[in-house]
């Protein structure tokens, strides 16, 4: 667990550490903590919530994705869940003997694979997702609702400039 003073004195010393570099440290104390805290929202997710369903965060969001938005191919689901082709098989496979999700290929296109949710991996995800979301209120749970829309549109900004990078 890192205290507000412990996160400061970590930039501090970066700030020492550096010292005769042109660095801009605004910057690079907002990118270091926004992989901080996307680490540790995920690692307590999948530490409480997620562990007694056997699921990963990346499981989460591929059931999440098929819950909302229905049956994908496969190439769709793995750009929905920003996951690479190959860690998508994985987790798909993983997902499916735990009878969540099946996979079929299309008649049409047998190269192309079509993912969808089990009646289980319904009925799990429609269960986990409001505990899930009880997760999600606590982890934010200092922020009034103002500050949590400001700072999801803020992050929406930094998500935009990382895409415009690319």
């Amino acid at each position: 667990m890192h205290s507000d003073d412990h996160l400061l004195e970590a930039e501090r010393d970066v700030r020492k550490r550096l010292v005769g570099y042109s660095i801009d440290f605004d910057a690079a104390n907002a990118v270091s903590n926004i992989y901080r805290a996307a680490a540790a929202v995920r690692r307590s997710a999948e530490g409480g919530v997620l562990a007694p369903h056997s699921l990963s965060w990346g499981g989460l969001t591929i059931l999440w994705v098929l819950w909302i938005w229905g049956e994908q191919s496969t190439a769709r689901l793995a750009e929905e869940c920003d996951l690479s082709k190959g860690t998508l098989t994985g987790m798909v496979g993983t997902l499916e003997s735990q009878g969540l999700v099946v996979r079929r290929k299309l008649e049409s296109d047998r190269r192309r694979v079509m993912v969808e949710l089990t009646e289980d991996g319904e009925a799990l995800i429609a269960d986990l997702f409001p505990r899930f979301n009880s997760f999600e209120a606590g982890v934010l749970s200092g922020l009034s609702s103002a500050e949590q829309q400001e700072l999801a549109r803020l992050l929406r900004v930094v998500i935009r400039n990382v895409e415009s990078l690319e």
